[in-house]
């Protein structure tokens, strides 16, 4: 199914829609969930929190969006954090120049490359406005951030660009308080903030979005120490480094040295597995490791986690091992010391990053699992039973005869075990398809027969199959069938 079928999706069945969309002012760039969605996006990032910070128990915490200028400073991202940008001298439109350039010409140009090599392909593939046919004037650099002025004196602060800095300045207290050993993870979901120049496609690029981050705080010496490596050495990734993804095991990679060690290629790993139990098609994943050009400013070592749809290849996680730029950073900056001991060893810690695009991942979950059922003539959404945001509708046969009844109280007995939808309206096969494209993967129906021996007929999304079991089974029958893997 294409972009434009999840788009349809994500309007009709309150997926999500535009913020403000009732105004011709609203701004492009936000997007709202709707109920749907928040009950999508809250069972991923429950399965996030079983899958990875449960699994090594990791440290969660929720830190301040609204973050003093000192912090941004350090972490250099009032210096480096811009994309490159042409303005048309004839009627003023901007454009982001990288994008504009590779959308003419099919050249592609990284976003960090110098300015010159942006002017250079715009003059030597003579690249025009694309409102006006103007000429562009040179290529500059335009910072993301958004600035806010705190209290009445207006003291300037930023919205935070990613979830981690926070992470990072209260590592010195983390560390202490929760008695930290390495290596630790700390996590953090959360909203970030980037202005961006040109917001597009719904969900996939946004000036307000969610990240789930997590920061594995090591000793640099100690990165061939991984004992829980043997738990994912068989687990196979698919990493492109040149022309295409190869797969090979989490073991062959280190060892033919893709990925530089044991401790990088450990979340690689269990990076991989979570994808796979959200019902994203791996076998359309990669590893992307980036060129010198292509990293953030931070990073050493970079792999992109990119799945492919039908608009292309999105970037859903980025992997970089940051060495220990953000903490002497914030270490020169703050005056404190962020060093810590680590055994006998006294070190300022390292740290491998895994930044998740929450918005950009739900998108490729709906695409993956959207299909056209054309024997059937209904659209399924073949969603995990665990992430459905519905688990089961409750549908009575007819509202007389005493069902609408029978049907409330089954309802009332199911819907605190878990997502449950009452329906008494409508044509049954109607019904079935409105759960069917919300992802529901049980539909039970009350119907004459109910009041005779107490059973209901169970109809499965996938398969279609009807069953008949008694009222007394459903709630175990439902829970076992979308318990958490």
């Amino acid at each position: 199914m294409s972009y434009e079928d999840v788009m349809k999706l994500a309007l009709e069945r309150g997926f999500y829609f535009p913020s403000c969309e009732v105004y011709a002012d609203a701004q492009a760039g936000f997007w709202e969930y709707g109920p749907s969605g928040v009950s999508l996006k809250n069972k991923f990032l429950e399965l996030w929190r079983r899958e990875l910070i449960r699994r090594d128990g990791m440290l969660e915490i929720d830190g301040s969006q609204i973050m003093s200028k000192s912090v941004f400073e350090a972490s250099g991202h009032l210096g480096n954090f811009a994309d490159p940008i042409i303005k048309c001298t004839k009627c003023n439109s901007t454009f982001r120049a990288d994008r504009t350039i590779a959308e003419i010409t099919q050249i592609e140009i990284p976003e960090s490359a110098d300015l010159e090599e942006f002017d250079k392909a715009i003059s030597e593939n003579n690249i025009k406005c694309p409102k006006c046919k103007g000429d562009f004037d040179k290529t500059k650099n335009f910072n993301m951030m958004f600035k806010v002025g705190i209290g009445p004196e207006e003291e300037e602060a930023y919205l935070r660009p990613e979830t981690c800095q926070s992470i990072f300045v209260d590592f010195p207290r983390l560390y202490k308080t929760m008695r930290g050993k390495l290596p630790l993870g700390i996590a953090q979901v959360g909203k970030s903030f980037r202005n961006e120049i040109a917001p597009r496609q719904s969900l996939l690029r946004l000036r307000e979005f969610y990240q789930a981050e997590i920061e594995v705080f090591c000793n640099p010496n100690k990165l061939t120490e991984m004992e829980k490596f043997s738990e994912i050495q068989d687990v196979i990734i698919r990493v492109q480094t040149d022309a295409e993804p190869v797969a090979m095991t989490c073991k062959e990679a280190v060892e033919s040295g893709v990925v530089p060690n044991k401790f990088v290629a450990y979340y690689l790993g269990i990076l991989t597995e979570f994808y796979e139990k959200t019902g994203i098609d791996i076998s359309k994943s990669r590893f992307r490791k980036l060129g010198e050009k292509e990293k953030a400013f931070y990073a050493e070592v970079a792999f992109d986690f990119e799945v492919e749809t039908t608009i292309g290849w999105l970037e859903l996680v980025a992997c970089n091992y940051r060495s220990d730029y953000d903490l002497s950073s914030h270490e020169k900056k703050s005056k404190q010391k962020f060093e810590i001991m680590d055994g006998d060893d006294k070190v300022l810690p390292h740290v491998f990053e895994i930044s998740m695009g929450i918005d950009r991942s739900l998108y490729t979950i709906l695409e993956h699992n959207l299909k056209d059922d054309a024997e059937h003539e209904r659209i399924v959404l073949s969603l995990k039973p665990y992430l459905s945001p519905i688990h089961v509708g409750i549908l009575s046969l007819v509202k007389k005869d005493g069902l609408k009844e029978k049907t409330d109280e089954i309802y009332l007995q199911i819907k605190r075990k878990c997502d449950a939808f009452l329906d008494h309206s409508g044509a049954i096969g109607r019904r079935y398809r409105r759960l069917d494209e919300i992802g529901a993967p049980f539909a039970v129906t009350v119907d004459h027969q109910t009041l005779e021996d107490n059973t209901v007929t169970v109809r499965k999304r996938d398969s279609m199959e009807q069953g008949r079991i008694k009222i007394s089974e459903l709630n175990s029958i439902i829970s076992e069938s979308i318990a958490y893997p």
